[in-house]
């Protein structure tokens, strides 16, 4: 599993909206700023973000974007699942029929348990986890 630039970057996009999270729009160019990112590359993150209904996009004067649930509420899990083709540990888990030899894999089960714990760890840790520097071990 690697996690893009768009994975990354969302995540820090979704912190900077948790930590200035009063309630207010926060301006794309204001995150951008903050998290040294080329607005147009930030644009269509927050597009992607704002169509999966994880932020509220507001336009004209005063919009901006702006969390739609508590920090505690997103975990880390569909945030990357949103902005990544795939956190498996390797392509058969993603897509088994592509495989030839799946019946004789000796593998296969292996690589599924580490993308089950994957999953499993991130969607355990959460925002206001990244916010507070309070990272679950497992």
């Amino acid at each position: 599993m690697l996690v893009s630039t768009k994975g990354r970057y969302a995540l820090r996009v979704m912190i900077d909206l948790a930590k200035h999270n009063d309630g207010t729009n926060i301006k794309l160019q204001d995150i951008a700023g903050r998290q040294l990112i080329s607005e147009k590359y930030l644009e269509s993150i927050m597009v992607l973000l704002s169509k999966a209904h994880l932020v509220d996009a507001v336009r004209g004067t005063g919009g901006g974007y702006r969390l739609n649930r508590s920090p505690r509420e997103y975990n880390i899990d569909e945030i990357l699942e949103l902005t990544e083709s795939s956190l498996a540990p390797v392509s058969c888990v993603q897509d088994t029929s592509q495989c030839n030899k799946r019946a004789d894999c000796l593998t296969l089960p292996m690589w599924s348990s580490l993308d089950e714990i994957i999953h499993t760890y991130l969607k355990k840790v959460t925002l206001q986890n990244l916010l507070d520097q309070n990272i679950p071990l497992n």
